[in-house]
């Protein structure tokens, strides 16, 4: 576990600014993506910018949905759980409101459940394009970067091509909350935080 005294030490801080920049890149990214009419381009710039990030940034997870499955498996203390997802929440939020103010319609970056479904039907979409993402970050945890940066970036893809018509394929809750954060619209974002994608696994590391 993780001790207060762990707090000052350097490698617990590059850690926290690793989620904070992973985070804000990989939302940065979906979000300028988002302002296409077409679905197939966020769901790629995700997968791309999933992959790239882990090659180069060492695997953080920019996602509070991976980081609560580590929790939950015993790979994080909760201290360095809940600091990590304060990091990726605001990195999220500043990636948000650069693209609000770049963006002349700053509502197409706000995940919502689609009108060909219910909310209940976004849930479940969310909760198996999550669960498939988690499974392969999971499974990759122990492979060399280029491998399990395809296969992560391919679960990424994957998932936002399925859930994308009824839940908007975040797959992120800090996607999510970023946007409605500095948009002020928080229609069903509840479903971007009801899922809990946890697959046992004794082989990933927390990093």
């Amino acid at each position: 576990p993780l001790s207060p005294q762990e707090l000052r030490s350097g490698r617990f801080w590059r850690g926290v600014l690793a989620e904070l920049l992973a985070t804000l890149i990989f939302v940065g990214v979906v979000l300028g993506a988002s302002a296409s009419p077409e679905q197939l381009a966020p769901a790629l710039a995700g997968g791309l910018v999933a992959g790239g990030l882990l090659c180069t940034l060492g695997g953080p997870q920019a996602n509070p949905a991976l980081t609560l499955a580590l929790l939950c498996t015993r790979k994080l203390s909760a201290l360095r759980g809940a600091v990590g997802v304060l990091a990726q929440c605001t990195g999220a939020t500043l990636a948000s409101a650069a693209a609000r103010a770049a963006l002349q319609d700053g509502t197409s970056l706000v995940t919502r459940v689609s009108t060909v479904g219910t909310a209940g039907t976004a849930l479940a979409w969310e909760t198996f394009a999550t669960f498939q993402l988690a499974l392969a970050a999971f499974a990759t945890s122990e492979h060399a970067a280029p491998q399990a940066g395809l296969a992560l970036g391919s679960a990424v893809t994957a998932g936002a091509l399925a859930a994308g018509p009824f839940s908007g394929g975040s797959m992120n809750p800090a996607r999510s909350l970023g946007p409605a954060i500095v948009t002020g619209l928080w229609d069903d974002h509840w479903v971007s935080w009801g899922h809990p994608g946890v697959p046992q696994s004794p082989q990933v590391r927390g990093g």
